[in-house]
């Protein structure tokens, strides 16, 4: 029930990832990339704390016990998070949206290489061709048979290492400090003050900007930034980092099917494909581990 319960919690916060793309990609019309980081993560980390004071009222005594390790846990995810959405949103200047969706999927490549020589922690072996069945996928999905590589796209694979850094590493956070709701108020402050001041030292901050992006900052921010990150915070309690990844890979999907729906932008035969080969990687990751463990 508790796998159940998390793999539902992973593919809602790749749903809400997928159609905040759109959000993202069109809410820098009047701002920079680093003010609507800060933005959306601060509207995040607003919603996230209010809600962890309510629920989570142990946290603090339990902070008191290690609070050293503790901070310097979060602090690294926070980082990893800053670095890795900071890098997309970014890209999204510079690159299309089929070269993006294509570069970030290979985090799920990168996650079973930061758990092994990080923690030792080997994979199933099903989540290799996984991988391989979801990478495919991707490239189907983003048409990127007609990109040219640019510096969006080389901005987006080492986002894609970061992203690879903070699931690992959320999983190590759970399990000393298991508090959903404060580690992700915290990771999102530190992204929303990281950006900020670098918003301030590179581009032109301005609440007008703001408030003319205020809907796609609202919906990156406290569904995104707050919701999702919760979500996945939940779900790696009971999922391991390289399988959590594959099912992360949904996204492109759900952004593919979000400009479908929103944009007007119609599935070709090849993104179609692209749909379901990610699916069936996702499948394969999931269930081949049950069946072999009924067997045993």
């Amino acid at each position: 029930m508790k796998n159940i319960l998390s793999f539902t919690y992973a593919l809602t916060a790749t749903f809400i990832w997928g159609t905040a793309f759109i959000a993202q990609d069109q809410g820098m019309e009047h701002i920079g990339p680093l003010t609507f980081n800060g933005a959306r993560y601060f509207f995040g980390f607003l919603v996230l704390i209010g809600l962890a004071i309510v629920l989570e009222k142990n946290a603090v005594q339990e902070f008191r016990k290690n609070s050293r390790k503790i901070i310097s846990e979060i602090f690294s995810i926070g980082c990893f998070l800053f670095l890795a959405s900071i890098l997309q949103q970014y890209s999204l200047l510079y690159t299309g949206v089929a070269n993006s969706a294509f570069f970030t999927i290979f985090y799920i490549l990168f996650v079973p290489f930061i758990a092994f020589l990080f923690f030792s922690r080997t994979v199933h072996w099903s989540v290799w061709p996984a991988i391989l069945t979801c990478l495919v996928g991707a490239y189907f999905l983003s048409n990127f048979s007609d990109a040219t590589v640019r510096l969006g796209d080389s901005m987006v694979l080492l986002g894609a290492l970061f992203w690879g850094f903070h699931i690992v590493f959320i999983s190590r956070v759970i399990r000393i400090f298991d508090f959903p709701l404060c580690v992700s108020a915290i990771q999102c402050l530190i992204v929303a003050i990281f950006s900020m001041v670098f918003g301030f030292i590179f581009e032109t901050v301005s609440l007008e900007g703001i408030g003319l992006e205020i809907n796609e900052i609202l919906y990156a921010g406290l569904l995104s930034s707050g919701l999702a990150f919760l979500l996945q915070i939940y779900a790696q309690r009971h999922i391991s980092p390289s399988s959590i990844a594959v099912i992360f890979s949904l996204e492109g999907v759900f952004a593919t099917i979000a400009a479908w729906v929103i944009l007007e932008q119609i599935l070709g035969f090849y993104q179609i494909i692209g749909c379901f080969l990610i699916l069936v990687g996702v499948i394969i990751a999931q269930l081949t581990p049950l069946i072999f463990r009924s067997r045993t």
